[in-house]
């Protein structure tokens, strides 16, 4: 939802904007949509499940949602969607502000160097013959990105102290799927 906001941002050329009075953001904010249609993510409509994947919006979604108004407006919809029960959602903040009486929260790490090959291999797989940054300054934007979510004013990146943390470094995809399901299970089972 965070890449959605920042993806719509970067579309109408407001960044530099933003990064000079940030509660330009509300403006934008008014009549937004974002929806899902199984696992794809819809921006007003559209389906943007790639674009928000673009490594431009990486970039920038860190700052994007470290202002205020996107966390309020984001939150609202998140926890609007959770109201049913029965959801599973991901981000840097929904075991600590978005839902922190979740039945169960987990928190996925990994190695820097290890999230950087994984995305290389992902932006190599849509290039396209286009030129991708290399591991390096991949690995470099992820120490990023992580200290600024940390550092934050509003919902910085922690661990819920209920959550179950998960090192995924060394785990294929099969093997995290399976060790979340597992746990979505025994709590379920509980």
């Amino acid at each position: 939802m965070f890449r959605s906001v920042t993806l719509r941002v970067l579309r109408e050329g407001l960044l530099d904007a933003l990064r000079e009075d940030g509660s330009k953001v509300s403006d934008l904010l008014h009549g937004l949509t974002i929806g899902f249609n199984g696992d794809r993510v819809l921006l007003d409509g559209e389906d943007v499940s790639e674009a928000i994947r673009e490594n431009q919006v990486s970039r920038e979604v860190s700052f994007i949602s470290s202002l205020k108004p996107v966390r309020d407006k984001l939150k609202e919809l998140q926890q609007e969607m959770g109201r049913a029960r029965g959801v599973v959602m991901d981000g840097r903040d929904i075991g600590t502000v978005i839902f922190p009486d979740a039945e169960l929260k987990i928190f996925l790490v990994a190695d820097p160097r290890e999230r950087a090959k994984r995305r290389h291999a992902e932006l190599s797989l849509k290039a396209n013959g286009a030129a991708v940054p290399t591991i390096e300054e991949l690995e470099a934007e992820i120490v990023k990105r992580d200290k600024d979510d940390e550092e934050r004013t509003h919902a910085p990146l922690r661990r819920h102290p209920d959550a179950v943390m998960v090192d995924t470094s060394k785990l294929t995809i099969d093997e995290q799927v399976g060790f979340v399901y597992d746990l979505a299970m025994k709590s379920i089972g509980e």
